[in-house]
């Protein structure tokens, strides 16, 4: 009877706390004037103007490196994270699905679609997160990406030798291998001097930020095969979020899709205005579009990366593909 009362009061307190007036912490993997920030501020925009909670927004480089933050989310540090698969792929495997070239359509209409009412997003990966002690709230794009290097390519073995850098991802290792080049995994941090210093060649991202990030200053072509667009994933500390009551729990459920929707327009607003940007800052920047016929190289290359997706993931990454598969077809219809 003892033990009864004492965690009835245990429950009482984590249900009043979760609906006391708090300040929740918040980290991205950009600046808070690139895509995560705006959708950031949207979010916490929403939460303190429906409630009496405060967000407290931490950009990149304030907590450390994208390991370190997902390190801090779990531990419960920080409530909310934003972090793309590429970064989460060793912790969740199955998200590197996103980085798979060629899936996705260049089709934005499709794609915003496909975030909205994907199966695979809403249905199966949450349950791949909440293993990691991760609330998944929302996926959503960041625009195409594109390729920045020092000289024009337009086939796999004009990057024979080059070193790309990619993100700390087993399958991104696999696709430039694909594509001709020696993949690099590095940390942001170290990408512009890594350019600069010409240790690595070029880099891989959207369009917003290697304007925002400087890197065409230190690159000179860039380049668009058409192979992927950049995603990211907004979560929550499982077991915060657990606690919360439930109206905060629609509350933060609620932030999530009001931002989500902005950003879903404001991403491809800042696609045009970034290239711009590049041209008047740097006029003698290439800006370079494969066509069908020079991407299927690439486009072929990417067969061996689906194997090797399914060899990472097994069973589970192939049935998470496949329903990816159905859900763009079904966006795209």
């Amino acid at each position: 009877m003892k033990n009864k009362f004492i965690k009835g009061l245990l429950v009482s307190s984590i249900i009043a706390i979760s609906t006391q007036a708090a300040t929740w912490k918040y980290a991205i993997e950009e600046s808070i004037t690139d895509v995560q920030g705006v959708y950031a501020t949207k979010f916490k925009e929403y939460i303190e103007k429906n409630s009496d909670h405060k967000i407290k927004i931490y950009p990149y480089g304030t907590l450390g490196e994208s390991v370190d933050v997902m390190e801090q989310a779990q531990a419960g540090i920080l409530e909310f994270v934003d972090q793309s698969p590429g970064f989460t792929g060793t912790l969740i495997p199955e998200a590197q699905a996103f980085l798979l070239p060629y899936v996705f359509p260049e089709n934005s209409k499709a794609i915003d679609n496909f975030f909205k009412n994907s199966k695979a997003i809403n249905e199966m990966f949450p349950k791949l997160y909440a293993k990691q002690g991760l609330e998944l709230l929302k996926m959503f794009p960041e625009g195409a990406v594109s390729i920045t290097t020092q000289e024009p390519f337009t086939k796999p073995e004009d990057l024979n030798g080059k070193k790309i850098r990619v993100m700390t991802s087993p399958l991104l290792v696999e696709t430039y291998k694909e594509f001709g080049a020696v993949p690099t995994p590095l940390a942001w941090g170290e990408v512009y001097g890594s350019l600069q210093t010409k240790i690595i060649d070029g880099q891989e991202n959207p369009m917003f930020w290697i304007e925002s990030a400087k890197l065409y200053e230190v690159s000179e072509v860039i380049t668009d095969i058409g192979h992927n667009i950049f995603t990211t994933a907004v979560m929550a500390n499982k077991r915060f979020f657990d606690s919360l009551s439930k109206e905060n729990k629609k509350l933060v459920k609620n932030a999530s899709e009001h931002a989500f929707n902005y950003i879903l327009d404001y991403q491809k607003s800042i696609i045009k205005k970034a290239k711009e940007k590049i041209k008047k800052d740097k006029p003698s920047i290439k800006f370079v579009t494969l066509t069908d016929e020079q991407r299927e190289p690439f486009r072929k290359g990417a067969q061996n990366v689906y194997k090797k997706f399914v060899e990472l993931t097994g069973k589970s990454g192939e049935k998470i593909l496949n329903q990816m598969l159905e859900d763009l077809k079904e966006a795209s219809k």
